[in-house]
């Protein structure tokens, strides 16, 4: 038997099947050899995760109570329009400081932004128009005593018979002329302002108006005057107890400003302080670009305001709107946004943000401008609930 089966094995047709078999056996090893290499190397299948909303709060039915909840309430408050500006001077308080002589500067008496009182010396001035002004008045002085001399004698000669009347009128015309001369000769010193008693080269500039120097244009040395090379204004200064806020308005929101309307002005640097001023003026050109106005606010100065400080002006038209009312405990304050939170159902709840206004009833209730409307519910306390839904 067992010789049989031997033979069987080694007969050449049971060889070739076992090769077969071989062939099928190592085919499908390299077969699965790939494909766990191809398996290896493959993404992961994906997963979804859901993520539940960031906003919506769930607390503990048995703690839902804790949580009272309020309706917002409407309220009727004046319409309000904000608008940037900058303060800069009432023109009409800005007075030049001019050389009426041309000259070289010798020396300067005050500085840019410095407080100045009306007569107060500003500057010192070396012309040779001072010189000649003096010249023609010492000149006009001795004709005047020339023709005067003359006349004199013509009167006598006259009433003797040795002269004309016409020579006489001659005479008489000359010396009015001289005395002209001499009239004008002071007036012009007087213009310099210069002591006609005392002859000099020097003319000194005085400040015309109480005030600070907002500009200077001429420096030690430097030429002063129209007839040279320097500014004819040698300094600006402005009386700035009065200011001008200037702002932009656009073209939609014209309507709601007007001539003499209060405007409450807030600085940028002191947002505590609030000061009121009116409009004076609505500019009648519009900007083509920005398409927007120019509107000057009139507004005493208390003493800080500084020329160039950014303002932000608010104008209160007789139009009203409505807006919600919560308490102000039911805003939260987040990342400098705020929140409210609403009644989802059950024993959650939603934020949901808004923009808060004005403060009211001395702290106790807030203004919302957007986000929720008069009759919605809201949380009592939005900073409780906020720290519960953290904990939890």
């Amino acid at each position: 038997m067992k010789n049989a089966f031997f033979e069987n094995l080694i007969h050449p047709l049971s060889c070739g099947r076992l090769g077969l078999v071989l062939t099928v056996l190592m085919t499908v090893t390299l077969l699965g050899c790939k494909g766990k290499e191809q398996g290896d190397g493959a993404p992961p299948a994906a997963r979804v995760v859901e993520v539940s909303d960031m906003n919506v709060i769930t607390v503990d039915p048995n703690d839902a109570r804790k949580f009272p909840i309020v309706t917002a309430s409407q309220i009727q408050v004046p319409a309000e329009l904000k608008v940037t500006g900058t303060v800069n001077p009432d023109v009409s308080r800005e007075v030049p400081v001019i050389s009426v002589a041309s000259g070289r500067v010798i020396d300067i008496h005050a500085r840019l932004g410095d407080n100045v009182k009306k007569g107060q010396l500003l500057l010192t001035v070396q012309s040779t128009e001072v010189t000649n002004a003096f010249d023609g008045y010492l000149k006009a002085v001795n004709d005047e005593a020339l023709a005067q001399k003359a006349y004199v004698r013509a009167q006598d000669l006259n009433s003797h018979g040795a002269v004309s009347g016409a020579m006489l009128e001659q005479a008489e015309n000359a010396e009015d002329n001289a005395k002209a001369d001499v009239t004008a000769a002071e007036e012009q010193l007087k213009l310099f302002g210069v002591d006609k008693s005392r002859p000099t080269n020097i003319l000194n500039v005085y400040a015309p108006i109480p005030g600070v120097v907002i500009s200077q244009n001429v420096t030690n040395d430097a030429a002063a005057g129209v007839t040279l090379s320097g500014t004819a204004t040698a300094f600006t200064i402005a009386d700035l107890s009065n200011v001008w806020v200037i702002c932009d308005v656009y073209e939609n929101d014209l309507p709601k400003v007007h001539l003499g309307q209060e405007a409450r002005i807030v600085l940028n640097a002191y947002p505590d302080r609030t000061v009121v001023g009116h409009i004076s003026e609505i500019s009648p050109v519009l900007d083509p670009s920005l398409r927007s106005a120019k509107v000057r606010i009139q507004v005493a100065n208390p003493g800080f305001f500084k020329l160039g400080m950014f303002a932000t002006a608010t104008f209160t038209s007789a139009d009203k709107q409505s807006f919600a009312e919560v308490p102000a405990d039911a805003i939260l304050h987040l990342h400098d946004r705020d929140w409210v939170y609403v009644p989802a159902g059950g024993n959650q709840f939603r934020r949901v943000e808004v923009r808060a206004g004005m403060i009211l009833d001395n702290g106790n209730q807030q203004q919302i401008l957007t986000g929720i409307a008069p009759g919605q519910q809201v949380v009592r306390h939005a900073l409780m609930l906020d720290t519960a839904g953290n904990q939890k």
